[in-house]
């Protein structure tokens, strides 16, 4: 039995849409007044893909405005349609790959990573030296060993528990019959 496609909302608006998209947060993170070869070709590779997509909705509308075609015959040309344009779809996600992978690099070969990273770490070793040196994991008082040791029996047992009803559902299955064996002749 073959299904019609219902194809009353075609998703061509928002597959266009994404790839125009796509293009924005590359773009701003690159913010120069001057584009690079990667974005020029990105943005060629869009240009042509919305294109196709345009043709691919006009083609898919005339399919669904023929009032001759039963609702499953529309589906199965839309179809058919769409397995023609889907090289389109491979080639431009193919492209964009390529082209923002290369726009990336570009990106941040122009960041100072040491320079975030001393930024965000500036200010965290003395607290980091002043949780380790007053933490109670740094205080050898006997009631937060007793405690430590408690909590870590409870981990133990809660683990032996588990293991426990492992067991207990494996006893509970019983096991597979023996495979029966190949006769020697065969």
């Amino acid at each position: 039995m073959v299904r019609a496609l219902s194809l009353a909302p075609l998703p061509l608006i928002p597959l266009s849409l994404a790839a125009a998209l796509a293009l924005l947060p590359v773009s701003a993170a690159v913010a120069e007044t001057q584009k690079t070869s990667a974005e020029l070709r990105l943005e060629s590779a869009a240009g042509v893909f919305e294109q196709k997509m345009e043709e691919f909705n006009a083609r898919a509308e005339r399919i669904q405005a023929d009032e001759s075609l039963s609702e499953t015959q529309k589906g199965l040309r839309v179809a058919a349609l769409w397995s023609e344009y889907q090289p389109h779809v491979a080639d431009f996600t193919a492209e964009a790959t390529r082209q923002a992978g290369l726009i990336a690099e570009a990106a941040l070969a122009e960041v100072d990573v040491e320079a975030i990273v001393r930024e965000a770490t500036n200010g965290i070793a003395p607290l980091i030296e002043g949780l380790s040196s007053n933490g109670a994991w740094a205080q050898a008082d006997p009631e937060h060993m007793v405690t430590y040791g408690l909590v870590a029996q409870y981990g133990v047992d809660q683990a032996l528990d588990a293991l426990d009803e492992v067991g207990a559902a494996a006893l509970a299955t019983p096991p597979a019959p023996p495979v029966p064996p190949i006769p020697s002749g065969a």
